[in-house]
């Protein structure tokens, strides 16, 4: 059986507009140690998929709810190698404000510049999942590697961007 989940493409408001990503605990047992966008699967008191992505933006990094809009609903993607998780991704931008991690799921935060993401874009390269090589999109950051759905994700937003379906509804929050 399929689990739903949702995670945030959050972009800071201020610049240099900042994309937020989480480095997941090393004791977790769904993808311990990777890099990923703040999201989660689907608790019952959860009133929609948004709100799920909303309560683990909050849970993960500290961004409540109320420094969050929510711009856009990208399409849902299904995850390639483990867990049956089908996930939809949500683009938000927000408010500055200080981050705080969950130690219990979360070994880190860092940021993205929205500017570098659109200017690089992903490649292609090989990467080591569970002992295997699999061949994924990837995006190495000051050391860090973002693969795998993530990715796809990522993947995903900028070609949304690059027709200009995000730029506009994105670039009217942006502050300069």
């Amino acid at each position: 059986m399929r689990r739903r989940a949702a995670v945030v493409i959050a972009i800071f408001r201020t610049a240099p507009h900042g994309i937020v990503f989480v480095e997941r605990a090393a004791h977790l047992r769904d993808h311990p140690g990777q890099i990923g966008l703040p999201g989660g699967g689907v608790h019952p008191e959860d009133a929609n998929l948004e709100a799920t992505a909303l309560r683990e933006l909050h849970e993960e990094v500290g961004i409540e709810p109320a420094r969050a809009t929510v711009v856009a609903r990208l399409p849902m993607l299904r995850q390639r190698f483990v867990n049956n998780f089908d996930v939809t991704p949500f683009v938000a931008v927000v408010e500055a404000g200080e981050l705080t991690i969950d130690g219990d799921e979360t070994a880190g935060v860092f940021m993205v510049p929205l500017g570098t993401i659109l200017d690089q874009g992903l490649r292609t390269d090989s990467v080591d999942h569970g002992g295997r090589r699999v061949s994924s999109l990837v995006l190495d950051y000051e050391g860090r590697r973002i693969w795998g759905l993530t990715a796809r994700i990522l993947q995903d937003f900028i070609a949304q961007w690059r027709r200009g379906e995000l730029s506009e509804r994105v670039g009217a929050h942006l502050t300069r």
